[in-house]
């Protein structure tokens, strides 16, 4: 039997894709939906860890306006809300899309207001998503769309994807969500509340999700630039002619396959942040890292039980088998070179040769192992070649950790489009039986 936060996830995730793709009554098939962008929620932490949450606590009669750049395009728009980890209900006053026209700015003549079946206002419960009426708001693929949400009454900010490497802009009092533009009172490079936009989705179109950590949800590339490997990879697909292929990054800085800390583990939240979604045919996984670096001496949790390669592997496996259950194809990717990580800091002990160890048969495993459908080998791809456990020089943002922008640049030009789109087209048909 599932835990009762297991259970939750899997109901929210099952419920959010058969209302994307059902009628009320269940029946007949409606027209159908494919998420163009994505940000995983998870609630706040405290000073059990070492990064600052750096997210205001509260909210009152205040409007946030964020920007994602979606990854294909269509006719019609439909935005998720996501109240996952609050325990009192999330009122939205008024919710608005339109097309960003730089910074904080709208381009007014696109201005689109959102609804919740009919009304302009929701409340939404505590642990769960919120999906939007259809907006008619055309938008071509890497389009930058602006979402702005009223919060009319205190709120607590309590769903929240922390490294969104993306200025989101909170105003001073007032429904804002009209204004081409607004003085900001603060801002944030976190998500606050949107979990993910939707597109009308097109006869053989599909999703591709990456599933990860802070490598791949970009952490040290510059913000508001869009440099995540997954970024360029929806770039690469629109322009080597696969326009209908979504790319949904599911990554969470600080992830873990096991435990949670900086986000829900990745064997827990694989329904919510992937089954959830419509139309997906592939997820690509980048995780492991932190389950080797976090635990012990000068680490970030000191006292967390230190996994083995095999404990890591084993929840590669049970996300794989979960993958395939549900007709996924599961492409496994390398940890990358992590020697030196955070030296000179109270965590360098995150690195050791010990956890070197580690990685080493991770990666030997997701090399060799044969019930992955494919592989991308990123550790060859950011080794140094003169001391392939350190990222290359030229590839680090300074921490020994995480990639630059011309690191996460590399990365996406060394997959082979060819291991997502063939695959995808033959699996269209599944894809779209199942939601």
């Amino acid at each position: 039997m599932l835990s009762d936060k297991k259970s939750r996830y899997a109901l929210v995730g099952y419920a959010l894709g058969a209302l994307i793709s059902t009628t009320a009554a269940g029946a007949t098939p409606v027209q159908s939906w494919i998420s163009t962008w994505a940000a995983t929620p998870a609630p706040r932490w405290g000073e059990e860890l070492p990064p600052a949450f750096n997210v205001p606590e509260i909210l009152t009669n205040q409007t946030v306006r964020q920007i994602v750049r979606t990854s294909v395009g269509g006719i019609q728009l439909r935005v998720v809300i996501s109240n996952q980890f609050g325990i009192r209900p999330l009122t939205i006053g008024a919710a608005t899309v339109a097309l960003s026209s730089g910074s904080g700015a709208i381009d007014p003549a696109t201005l689109r207001l959102v609804t919740f079946g009919g009304k302009p206002s929701a409340v939404i419960p505590p642990g769960a998503p919120f999906i939007s009426d259809p907006v008619d708001l055309a938008t071509r693929p890497l389009s930058n769309v602006a979402v702005s949400i009223y919060l009319p009454k205190k709120t607590a900010v309590s769903s929240v994807h922390w490294d969104g490497v993306q200025t989101a802009y909170i105003s001073g009092p007032g429904d804002k969500t009209r204004d081409a533009t607004f003085t900001p009172d603060g801002t944030t490079k976190s998500r606050l509340f949107l979990s993910a936009v939707l597109s009308n989705a097109k006869p053989d179109s599909a999703a591709v999700v990456f599933f990860g950590d802070s490598i791949t949800d970009g952490a040290c590339s510059t913000p508001d630039t869009n440099n995540r490997w997954p970024d360029h990879i929806a770039e690469r697909l629109q322009a080597e002619g696969h326009a209908d292929i979504a790319v949904v990054n599911e990554a969470y800085s600080g992830n873990r396959v096991l435990m949670n800390g900086m986000g829900t583990n990745a064997v827990a939240r694989f329904d919510m942040s992937v089954l959830s979604h419509p139309r997906i045919s592939t997820v690509i996984m980048l995780m492991g890292i932190n389950d080797i670096g976090w635990p012990g001496k000068d680490s970030p949790m000191p006292t967390d039980q230190e996994p083995s390669a095999d404990d890591i592997i084993g929840g590669y496996m049970q996300i794989i088998e979960r993958a395939h259950e549900h007709g996924l194809r599961f492409v496994a990717a390398t940890l990358t070179p992590f020697a030196g990580s955070f030296q000179g800091t109270p965590i360098s002990g995150y690195y050791t040769p010990e956890k070197e160890a580690i990685r080493e048969d991770v990666n030997a495993w997701i090399r060799g192992n044969k019930t992955a459908d494919g592989l991308i080998d990123f550790d060859k791809v950011l080794a140094d070649p003169k001391n392939p456990k350190h990222i290359n020089p030229v590839y680090d943002c300074g921490d020994h950790l995480h990639p630059n922008d011309a690191g996460y640049q590399a990365m996406a030009q060394a997959v082979d489009l060819m291991l997502l789109v063939p695959k995808v087209r033959g699996n269209m048909k599944a894809a779209a039986d199942r939601h």
